[in-house]
């Protein structure tokens, strides 16, 4: 495992560095650093301790998520994937919530397009569930949550917007504050959304999450 994310983290250093030499091709070489990144995860993911248990409801919260996201596709901004990989980040951990994350990305881009920008999602998203656990032990109460969330919003938007700068855009400061306004709106509707789905919601689906979690790894031991 340590081999494959070393491989994968070097790859990731190549292509951010092609990019650097030449920034007309800076669009492809971040898109292979992303794939990069995404096996590395990959890879540390594979060496947790899983189980079939695991898998299912991983499985079951990044098609939750991504049903979300379809459902409110309507909405500008609105990405309820956010609040759903942070709460399973908190009652499940770092590495299941980036699953989660990741692969409500990768499922809802079958229904609203596959694109370069799926790999970058997925990194996003992913990295809400695995920042929410790390900061797990802050998180449990009603409004840091929601606040978190917020800052959650904020920062998946702004990468997406760096992100379409760089691969679409001169490399220019002019073009990187004319694309940052325009998905400042965005930004804001995905950060207001965050905070009413987590307010409304955020601490009972942790709890579900935690109980439902307690249940799959209780072991009943027979006299």
């Amino acid at each position: 495992m340590r081999r494959t994310m070393a491989i994968c983290a070097a790859v990731a250093l190549g292509a951010s560095a092609w990019a650097a030499l030449d920034p007309a091709r800076g669009g492809f070489a971040v898109l292979l650093a992303a794939f990069a990144c995404l096996a590395g995860a990959a890879a540390w993911l594979e060496g947790s301790p899983g189980s079939a248990k695991d898998l299912t409801l991983v499985a079951t919260l990044g098609g939750l998520a991504a049903a979300g996201r379809v459902l409110f596709a309507p909405v500008p901004g609105v990405q309820p994937v956010t609040v759903i990989a942070a709460a399973a980040g908190v009652a499940l951990g770092p590495k299941r919530g980036f699953a989660v994350g990741a692969l409500a990305a990768l499922a809802s881009n079958f229904f609203l397009g596959q694109g370069p920008w799926t790999p970058w999602q997925m990194l996003a998203w992913g990295g809400c569930g695995l920042v929410a656990g790390l900061a797990r032990p802050l998180l449990h109460r009603r409004v840091p949550f929601a606040i978190f969330c917020v800052g959650l919003g904020f920062a998946f938007s702004g990468l997406m917007d760096v992100w379409e700068w760089y691969s679409f855009f001169p490399h220019t400061w002019q073009a990187l504050t004319v694309q940052m306004a325009r998905g400042f709106p965005f930004d804001v509707a995905h950060a207001a959304g965050n905070l009413a789905l987590a307010l409304a919601a955020g601490p009972e689906l942790r709890r579900v999450l935690e109980r439902y979690d307690r249940q799959l790894h209780t072991e009943i031991a027979w006299a």
